[in-house]
């Protein structure tokens, strides 16, 4: 005991003498309290979550459980009486240990419903027996809520915390994650505070971000004007730039072509638009030009048919089959057809020729249920 008394005061007489010196050594983290980092994104938004992890357990092994909450981390707000934090001017937690936990957005975003723009924040809270309060400070740098100022604040909001299962280290955790939101979690010792996050507008991201590459060498291909096209027609936004990008896709020097997939997809941007009878009008010239297989135009058919848009697919069916010469499948392409117009015994008729040419097993036996079905009156779609 006495040696490492002993110890003590050489090590406190050695800093005496030298503290005029660098200090820039590197050393474990205070208390142990490891240094984590987790980010999510929601689509193309990142957010990042910097913090440190204290233990339930304190460095001398005590279980603090049960004295975590309104204890180690007090209720309400604190003086620390150091920096910044004093009666007047007392400071909420810092939702970690050591120095700042900050959260950072890529782009803007809304926090609990409230609008955040893209940046680095301090995160905070008010800690309280019913719900707390969030804050995000546009001071991130300082360490720990020593020198919070309210002044500061971007964002102060209400979150609700909840039981949860035990966590021995305090961390950050990300749920509910979907294209434009998820909720991040702090979850420590027996409680979790869910924190609300969204994106406004998100497809105004993508679509800004496919313009940017477009304007690259991406875009020195109609396909790429097709595939951004596709994401406007599935994600049923921004259908006037979609058809900018479909007229480009067919008619822009050195990139556009006339073909089946240029036309079909300009269609397909019309048909999103509410604009059917050019849809229909492009759609059979898509199909008569050269370029279409008869692949594509069943594919194109059995569109058509989900679409309830059963005379048009019966008339691609009827060209198909004309086309080909009954090449296998446009047998398949008329039953169909047929029988999504509820004519049994014409799809039937169909089906047999099909079963009869079918290429391997698999569509054999596809037919074969046909069949069965149809003669049963049922339909095969």
């Amino acid at each position: 005991m006495k040696s490492k008394l002993f110890i003590a005061v050489l090590i406190s007489l050695t800093f005496s003498v030298y503290s005029g010196y660098s200090q820039v050594l590197t050393f474990p983290p205070s208390g142990d309290n490891q240094k984590s980092s987790i980010s999510q994104y929601m689509g193309l938004v990142e957010v990042n979550i910097t913090y440190n992890s204290p233990d339930v357990h304190s460095p001398s092994g005590d279980d603090r459980r049960g004295n975590i909450w309104g204890a180690l981390v007090p209720y309400g707000l604190m003086n620390l009486g150091f920096g910044m934090s004093t009666a007047d001017n007392p400071s909420p937690w810092r939702s970690g240990a050591n120095e700042n936990t900050t959260i950072r957005f890529s782009h803007d975003v809304e926090v609990q419903g409230q609008p955040v723009k893209a940046g680095i924040y301090g995160l905070f809270f008010i800690p309280e027996e019913g719900d707390w309060t969030l804050i995000l400070s546009k001071d991130y740098t300082s360490w720990g809520s020593y020198f919070y100022n309210p002044k500061n604040d971007v964002l102060r909001v209400k979150v609700s915390p909840k039981n949860s299962e035990y966590h021995e280290y305090l961390t950050y955790e990300f749920d509910n994650r979907k294209l434009s939101s998820c909720t991040a979690m702090l979850k420590w010792e027996d409680i979790a505070v869910p924190i609300e996050l969204s994106v406004p507008n998100i497809n105004d991201l993508y679509i800004a971000q496919m313009e940017a590459e477009l304007n690259s060498n991406i875009g020195f291909d109609w396909q790429s004007w097709v595939k951004a096209c596709s994401f406007c027609i599935n994600y049923n936004t921004h259908l006037d730039k979609a058809l900018e990008w479909a007229d480009f896709a067919i008619n822009a020097r050195y990139v556009g072509e006339r073909n089946f997939a240029t036309l079909s997809n300009k269609a397909a941007v019309l048909y999103a638009m509410g604009n059917i009878a050019e849809s229909d009008k492009l759609i059979m010239e898509a199909i008569k030009e050269p370029t279409a297989t008869k692949s594509d135009m069943s594919r194109a058919e059995r569109g058509l048919i989900a679409a309830d848009r059963n005379e048009l697919a019966l008339e691609i069916a009827k060209f198909n089959y004309n086309k080909y010469e009954k090449a296998w499948p446009t047998n398949v392409g008329m039953a169909r057809a047929y029988s999504a117009m509820g004519e049994y015994k014409t799809a039937l008729k169909y089906a047999k020729k099909a079963l009869a040419e079918a290429p391997d097993d698999r569509n054999k036996k596809n037919m074969e249920e046909a069949v069965k079905d149809l003669e049963a009156g049922k339909d095969i779609n």
